[in-house]
């Protein structure tokens, strides 16, 4: 790549065209400016008015832009303004230098109207310690605390913030009470606010549109482009992954992360790097650094998460114990099935008796007696149980105690007779097929108490499994949370996270996990206060409690003490399976919402031009080292995929009536930016492989094309 400064000026020049810089107009773009002191700034962005914003000082590629800081800073006293971009064609920096020590990388150059909104604000910015919390949002100690203490941290320069806060303790009020704090001190002008899952979207949505009236919100719909008008932004990582490329780094100022997959910290971390805001996160997840997780998976959030805040222990922690010990949540009981059989230190036993061997095809029955081998019982993994292993008696045993229980109470180790309150419950299971037998189980069970047979007592929902997704799931959990029936609702991955129910009065795990960090969640979902509500009662008939070393102890204020988790099983013989309780955005169904708050199902060409946009997201973040002109040429090519996937199997030039790469200069100029042939080839061969199957790779790799020029 050519190294000197006039290469990198054409670069630059192609980097602000990128974000819709009008860079042959002097009322935009000013070239080789004159200064007072005699020297020249390489360039001055100015608004629509045609005055000065900002000066970018350009440098050859070998040259660290860094080093032009105080060179640059000259420049902006001189112009009396407040922001500096150092670029050298491969990489661009931002620095506000009268409120920073020093500079920072971005991937982009801000447009014209994100600059022009910071600088609008920047004449009225003040302390957000000086603005006072709304107290009609968030009125706990704790919460008011922890707004303060991020405004610190804020003001002392921070820009990464990570947040630990028990489930239940009030994580979308205390954000949307710093988010109005900020707005009113004229600190940010633009929200994004990144969940989970759709459900969880609307349901922020709905919070916000209570707390923050005066701040407009939307949840951002996959496909869909974002909504200038609008002050807060809230979506999923699947449906911004094919748009948030198409803005400028200072679209938003501030974004905030609550309850993500750690892959958003790890592998997809590229996505809220590409925006130059403050990163808060939010967390249920007791977050520290010597974590007391055996799952790998748990251990890799962790340490995703505190990598990305850069933090060895979240800024802010507020824990189950002491919402408990402060009155803010309930305790909870745990009962532990009698009749149905849990895990035991060795694994599950299964009875060749116990299953159904007549609902089985031939390859399974014949998998199967390849497994028993002529024994009578076999020993396997806990989360083998509704995956491989259905036992449909188990099912109905289950049934049956849990209403058992709720009649007669059951005697703790202690002696205590406990009584379980009747009401809201939610039940975890592992497949749709799991759910529906639960949901037709529970519902018969207590038909005694439907006002007519037509009325579900118990209902399900399903989501995350693809095709089995329950469409119309968000409108079954709306009749559960606001209407008397259903009483129960079982779920598979809809309920484990965020959902937000204080009227809920059991939980009933007849779903296996080793993730300690799932547990704590799905446990989460019974700790909010509701009038009546003293404690809620876990119904383990899993083990899952004893898994995870979960044995409540009540003592005075009825405070749930800590106790080390106990040893894990080591089963002696089972049938290998591969559970990943985490929620990956390539394994997630690709569904949104209406304005109606109801599931829609893409068509098939939009579903496969989304997943194709994301195979190749997950490409280019994985890439290392590029420039953000390389970057840009290769975001060109990902919108080509998404724009013909319908047709498309791998990526060739014999696809398109014009040359993919002519719109930026033609092959020879994609060449020249990659630096050489065998390189863009290398590239080209790889994302094949990545998008499209290894196949096309390989296809690719055998033929080595050589793309005439445009």
């Amino acid at each position: 790549m050519s190294t000197n400064e006039a290469f990198s000026r054409v670069v630059i020049d192609r980097q602000l065209a990128d974000q819709a810089w009008e860079i042959e107009n002097p009322n935009a773009v000013r070239y080789e400016y004159p200064l007072p002191d005699g020297t020249r700034a390489d360039y001055v962005l100015c608004n629509r008015h045609g005055h000065s914003m900002a000066v970018i000082e350009a440098k050859r590629f070998s040259v660290n832009p860094g080093d032009a800081a105080d060179q640059a800073r000259a420049y902006a006293k001189q112009l009396n303004v407040p922001y500096v971009f150092l670029a050298n064609g491969a990489e661009i920096h931002f620095w506000e230098w009268e409120r920073e020590a020093f500079p920072h990388p971005v991937k982009t150059f801000f447009k014209q109207d994100d600059l022009e909104r910071r600088f609008a604000t920047r004449q009225l910015k003040r302390d957000p310690l000086t603005v006072e919390i709304d107290k009609r949002i968030v009125e706990r100690d704790y919460q008011k605390e922890c707004i303060d203490t991020l405004c610190r941290e804020m003001g002392a320069g921070r820009r990464k913030l990570l947040v630990e806060m028990a489930t239940g303790t009030g994580k979308t009020r205390t954000a949307a009470a710093l988010i109005k704090r900020l707005f009113e001190a004229h600190a940010i002008t633009r929200v994004l606010f990144l969940v989970d899952r759709i459900p969880l979207a609307k349901q922020t949505e709905d919070a916000f549109a209570e707390h923050l009236p005066n701040y407009p919100a939307y949840v951002l719909r996959a496909g869909r482009r974002f909504q200038d008008e609008k002050r807060i932004t809230i979506t999923t990582l699947q449906s911004m992954i094919n748009t948030y490329g198409e803005y400028s780094s200072g679209y938003f100022d501030l974004v905030i992360s609550d309850e993500c997959h750690r892959s958003i910290y790890g592998k997809w971390s590229g996505v809220l790097k590409h925006f130059d805001g403050i990163q808060v996160g939010l967390t249920a997840t007791p977050c520290v650094a010597e974590g007391e997780f055996d799952e790998d998976e748990d251990k890799l959030f962790i340490r995703d998460t505190l990598r990305f805040f850069e933090v060895e222990a979240p800024t802010f922690t507020y824990k189950l114990k002491n919402a408990i010990r402060d009155g803010y949540l309930v305790p909870y009981q745990i009962y532990k099935a009698k009749t149905v059989k849990t895990a035991a230190d060795g694994g599950f036993p299964v009875k060749r008796s116990e299953l159904d061997w007549t609902a089985m095809d031939a390859s399974t029955r014949a998998e199967f007696e390849q497994i028993f081998a002529g024994q009578d019982t076999i020993i396997v993994d806990p989360s083998s149980l509704e995956r491989r292993f259905t036992i449909p008696e188990r099912n109905r045993a289950i049934v049956r105690e849990f209403r058992q229980v709720l009649d007669n109470g059951y005697t703790d180790h202690k002696g205590v007779l406990r009584k379980p309150l009747f009401g809201k419950t939610i039940v975890f299971a592992v497949s749709k097929r799991h759910a529906e037998t639960l949901a037709q189980m529970f519902d018969a069970e207590f038909a005694h108490l439907k006002p007519s047979p037509d009325i579900r007592y118990a209902d399900y929902v399903v989501s995350g499994m693809g095709p089995d997704d329950t469409v119309d799931g968000m409108a079954k959990i709306r009749r559960f949370k606001r209407e008397q029936f259903p009483q129960i609702l079982v779920s598979v991955n809809m309920l484990d996270t965020g959902f937000d129910c204080p009227e809920v009065v059991s939980l009933v795990f007849a779903r296996f996990t080793r993730s300690a960090i799932l547990y704590q969640q799905m446990r989460g979902r019974g700790t909010r206060k509701a009038h009546g509500k003293p404690a809620f009662t876990m119904f383990d008939f899993v083990g899952v409690c004893d898994f995870h070393g979960d044995d409540e102890e009540f003592g005075a204020g009825g405070v749930v003490l800590d106790k080390a988790a106990k040893k894990k099983y080591q089963p002696r013989r089972l049938l290998a399976l591969d559970i990943d309780d985490r929620i990956d955005p390539t394994t997630r169904d690709w569904i949104t919402v209406d304005e109606n708050g109801n599931m829609v199902f893409p068509e098939v060409s939009e579903q496969k031009a989304t997943e194709l946009g994301v195979r190749f997201e997950a490409w280019l973040l994985a890439q290392p080292d590029l420039t953000p002109d390389q970057e840009s040429w290769l975001r060109m090519i990902g919108s080509q995929l998404r724009a013909n996937a319908d047709t498309m199997d791998e990526f060739t030039v014999g696809h398109f009536a014009f040359h993919p790469f002519s719109q930026l200069g033609g092959y020879p100029q994609a060449v020249r930016v990659f630096g050489e042939e065998d390189r863009l080839q290398e590239l080209i061969e790889s994302l094949n492989a990545a998008v499209f199957g290894e196949d096309a790779g390989k296809q690719q790799s055998g033929e080595r094309p050589r793309p005439a020029a445009h």
